[in-house]
């Protein structure tokens, strides 16, 4: 048991912030990094193209089905990979692994964040559209200050999910070797060679404890603006 916690404790650092010294981070500290470039892309992006979806209907709308439904459609370690080697053949040069991974990231799940939003906007009763017509608001208007505070908060737990599922799928960025959590794990465990199952269970304990900050902290944040809108 003794041996389990001490070959955690002796790669501690380089579990939670990688070679951070030498300006590299990795493990959890990388994670993180990359969760929140990948959620600062993919819920703004998502959510304006609902609204484009929303706001345009027609050929627009479809094309944004099709692009959507294709996106999610393949698997995520796919994508990685068509990025991984697509934009250094379009920039003409390297991107850094993390970046790469991100912008997968967000483009996988803004497809999502779309449809959850979209969602949200056509759940809302049509009497809200009516008021706001009859107010005078404009399309624009309505759906910027009437329709899409409101339809925020109805998919606020599906945004909720689809961060905690951001969070998890950065572990995808092993397969590229980028140094995130589960990366780091790996090689730590290929290093020593000894009690695999206490660090990958670390691991496992360190995502899980990361999910349920993150939906914690997200939930009471919101709430708290809901209260304060509210009033």
């Amino acid at each position: 048991m003794m041996e389990n916690i001490t070959v955690i404790a002796d790669n501690l650092d380089y579990l939670l912030w990688g070679r951070m010294v030498q300006g590299e981070p990795g493990g959890v500290l990388l994670t993180l990094l990359m969760t929140l470039g990948a959620a600062l892309l993919a819920f703004p992006g998502g959510i304006a193209l609902a609204c484009l979806a929303w706001r345009y209907g027609g050929a627009v709308r479809q094309g944004l089905f099709v692009w959507a439904e294709l996106i999610r459609g393949i698997p995520l370690i796919f994508v990685i990979f068509w990025l991984w080697f697509l934009l250094p053949m379009l920039t003409g040069g390297e991107m850094p692994g993390a970046v790469t991974v991100t912008l997968a990231l967000a483009w996988f799940t803004s497809a999502s964040v779309m449809h959850t939003t979209l969602a949200g906007l056509e759940a809302l009763p049509k009497g809200q559209r009516e008021a706001a017509l009859a107010g005078g608001f404009s399309s624009g208007q309505m759906l910027r200050f009437v329709l899409l505070p409101q339809g925020l908060r109805n998919v606020l737990p599906s945004y909720i999910g689809l961060l905690i599922a951001l969070l998890k799928d950065t572990s995808l960025a092993f397969i590229v070797n980028v140094p995130e959590l589960t990366t780091v794990a790996g090689q730590v465990n290929n290093r020593v060679q000894v009690y695999p199952a206490a660090l990958f269970i670390f691991t496992g304990v360190v995502y899980y404890l990361l999910c349920s900050a993150l939906g914690l902290l997200v939930s009471r944040r919101f709430s708290r603006r809901s209260l304060a809108t509210n009033q």
